[in-house]
Order: structure tokens, then sequence, then C-alpha cells
């Protein structure tokens, strides 16, 4: 009898050992022609928070509207915390980009030069804003994002 437990007990161990290591691992990628998602975190210099939102507001924000307007994006959300937290783990405003599929949000735009000239005629200011945008940046971070949610 003794034999027949250590037996059935050993059996298990493979299939306890996989439950766990899936449940510890990275989420299941989603499929080839699902939704994905990234966000975009950006921590600026103290006291210039405003400065960078609105750099970013006029240089950037249109360029990813214009890119949803394409298809190439589903939606952008742009997001900051309502309140402080510690220096380390501060970041000041955080854009969720939605495509409508991984290839899309992992391989870059063939129209994105086009499409900022179009919408910046002037490109000395245009560089010279986006330029200033980065320098007041302190760090940037892209966390792609798996919806995990149970279906019914």
């Amino acid at each position: 009898m003794r034999r027949i437990l250590l037996a059935l007990l050993f059996s298990l161990i493979p299939a306890l050992a996989a439950t766990s290591a899936h449940a510890q691992g990275a989420p299941p990628s989603p499929a080839a022609n699902s939704p994905y998602t990234i966000e975009y975190y950006y921590k600026v210099q103290w006291g210039h928070q405003q400065e960078f939102l609105n750099l970013f507001l006029k240089n950037h924000y249109p360029l990813l509207q214009k890119i949803v307007s394409t298809g190439r994006m589903t939606s952008v959300k742009i997001e900051s915390p309502a309140y402080h937290t510690t220096e380390d783990g501060r970041w000041d405003y955080r854009v969720t980009i939605r495509y409508p599929n991984s290839t899309l949000a992992t391989t870059s735009n063939p129209d994105e030069e086009a499409l900022i000239k179009q919408l910046y005629p002037d490109q000395e200011t245009y560089k010279r804003e986006e330029q200033r945008r980065f320098e007041i940046l302190v760090s940037h971070w892209d966390l792609p994002v798996t919806d995990i949610t149970p279906t019914k």
C-alpha cells in the first residue's frame, strides 16, 4: 500500500511543478491577432512636469492621434498619478497605447517620418522642442501588459 501511495505521489509531482512554474512565470503571450497594449512611463525633472506635458501635447500627441486615425493604433490614453510616491518609484505621466496586434506594436511605422513632416512643417522648431522634451526627461520605460482577466 505504501508503494502505491508513493508511486501516486511521484506521478503528481511533475504536474504540480508545471502548475507552480506557470503561476510564477510570465503571463501567456497574446494571440498574434489579438489587441496588444503597452504602457509608456515618463519621469520628468522635478519642476518641469508642466513644460514636458505642454511639449508632449503639442508635438507628440497629435502624431499619436494621427496614427490612431490610420488604424495602426486603436487608442491612446494619457494619465498622471493622483498622489506622490517615493522618488525611486515616481512617474509623472503614463501613456497607454493599444494596438490591433503585437506585430504593429513592435515594428517601426514606415509612415511615421512622412506624418511628422505633414503635421509639423516647421521642422526646426519641432526638432528643437522635441530635444527640449527629452532634455527634461529623467527616465522613460515601456511596459507591455497582457490582459489575463479570466473569461467566463
